[in-house]
């Protein structure tokens, strides 16, 4: 992208931005943003995730064999989106494209505008967790993108490289916007259940149980979080990583969800990740407190984290599906690089015609 070409993109997209920065969204009365006594960020419940001591329980049990093996790659379903219709968004009363990226990467296409959740298009994060399928876009494929939303900042949800160059305004949780001053990123950085616009499209960061930190010393000194973004004719909730928790509810009860795009991976050993993620189980449960019209599932298949086979969180979601009575078409877990659309009043997806696969 030519340097005044980006420049213009980046003045109207801060216009955009500050027009609409830290309005009041559907916060509960009297909430004010939980803290410690030195400023940190806390969950709602206000209860800290596992520590160090219990990160290295983890690997020594690993050492000795007490955990679950499985091999880091697993194969991955992975198709090959309709290029020429990705580089046009639906307009206003034509509600939603949603394309899996992979991972928590999504590309949210609504109102003419164009989003990217949780861009992560690297090879590998923190250096040393190789990707295990290539991203469902490539680069030289990638529409315009309006803003980025990043729900946190470890190394699989917030990857600087990508950030810088993609290039897009950022928005993100209170504390994130030091992280990535030194990268001349516009970034606005917002609070739970605070809202900012982008043209027509309304984006709230509400609450998720879980933490933050890049280093040794920086735990919770960035916000976490999930989005709502809301269009004229559709809703999208991108719930970040997250544990289970009340959340849920209350965000189901202040925004009408057409769209729910939940985690299902990064859940062994229980005992440490029960904290910090959703088993597939749990995000069913969390799909029907939003009472949201369609389950897209992320967060599994691209990156090894856990110790929980790559490919089994959609078995088990399935399984939970069928006991559960949930209709198919409600629950859909995507390919790499598949898309559906979405529109109220239905909110029930679509498949596009995906005719060829690819690797």
């Amino acid at each position: 992208m030519a340097p005044l070409t980006r420049a213009l993109r980046l003045a109207a997209a801060a216009a955009l931005l500050a027009a609409g920065a830290a309005l009041a969204g559907g916060a509960p009365e009297g909430f004010v943003q939980p803290r410690d006594d030195d400023g940190r960020f806390l969950n709602l419940d206000r209860v800290p995730p596992r520590g160090f001591g219990a990160l290295l329980r983890w690997r020594w049990n690993r050492l000795l064999g007490r955990t679950t093996r499985a091999p880091d790659r697993a194969p991955v379903p992975r198709v090959e989106p309709d290029w020429a219709r990705l580089q046009v968004p639906p307009g206003p009363g034509e509600g939603v494209r949603l394309t899996w990226v992979g991972h928590a990467t999504w590309l949210v296409q609504l109102d003419g505008r164009s989003f990217l959740t949780d861009p992560v298009m690297s090879d590998a994060i923190a250096g040393f967790i190789p990707r295990n399928v290539p991203p469902g876009i490539p680069w030289e494929k990638m529409p315009h993108i309006d803003a980025a939303l990043v729900s946190h900042d470890h190394y699989d949800h917030l990857d600087v490289p990508t950030l810088a160059r993609l290039g897009a305004p950022v928005i993100a949780g209170l504390g994130t916007d030091r992280l990535l001053r030194r990268e001349r990123l516009l970034v606005t950085a917002l609070g739970w259940w605070q809202s900012t616009q982008v043209g027509p499209v309304r984006i709230t960061f509400v609450p998720a149980q879980h933490f933050a930190q890049r280093g040794l010393f920086d735990r919770n000194e960035r916000l976490w979080g999930g989005f709502v973004i809301e269009g004229s004719s559709a809703t999208v909730y991108h719930a970040g990583d997250t544990a289970y928790f009340p959340g849920f509810k209350q965000i189901g009860e202040r925004f009408r969800i057409d769209a729910a795009l939940l985690p299902i991976g990064a859940y062994d050993p229980r005992w440490f990740m029960l904290a910090v993620h959703l088993s597939p189980e749990q995000a069913l449960q969390a799909f029907e407190d939003l009472k949201a019209g369609t389950f897209l599932a992320m967060h599994w298949g691209t990156f090894k984290l856990s110790d929980e086979p790559l490919d089994e969180p959609p078995r088990l979601l399935e399984a939970e599906r069928v006991r559960r009575g949930l209709p198919a078409e409600r629950v859909r877990v995507l390919p790499v690089g598949g898309s559906v659309e979405l529109r109220r009043p239905a909110a029930v997806a679509v498949p596009l015609d995906l005719p060829r696969r690819g690797d």
